[in-house]
């Protein structure tokens, strides 16, 4: 394949790449949300603030600003992870005649000599 037919087949994506931008570009612009916007009070702590938030605590007048609870997300997001490690785990492993074995095999006690020497 030449280099102009190459060009060619990737003029037209390029165009719609770019259409599609304008789009997103000109629609954030132009959105509104309904609400003013608020600076954080100078005597709030920004920290203690999100933690309240994201465990919902918020409702108890623990926060000097008011915000939307984040415990369903915060729990979402660990259960996500706690699957994304041990699916790391479990494909780490590999099975040897049937029997399951370490990722690394045998560890090497004896600074990565095989066979046991010590030296």
């Amino acid at each position: 394949m030449s280099s102009d037919e190459s060009r060619g087949s990737r003029i037209a994506p390029a165009i719609a790449v770019g259409g599609l931008f304008a789009v997103l570009a000109a629609t954030v612009n132009g959105a509104t949300f309904g609400f003013e916007e608020v600076g954080f009070p100078a005597d709030a702590s920004v920290v203690h603030n999100i933690g309240y938030a994201l465990f919902n605590l918020a409702e108890y007048d623990l926060g000097a600003v008011p915000s939307e609870g984040f415990l369903a997300a915060f729990l979402i997001a660990a259960v996500a992870l706690d699957v994304a490690v041990d699916g790391a785990v479990y494909l780490a492993k590999r099975e040897e005649d049937g029997s399951v074995v370490a990722a690394v095999g045998q560890a090497f006690t004896d600074g990565g000599r095989d066979g046991g020497d010590r030296r």
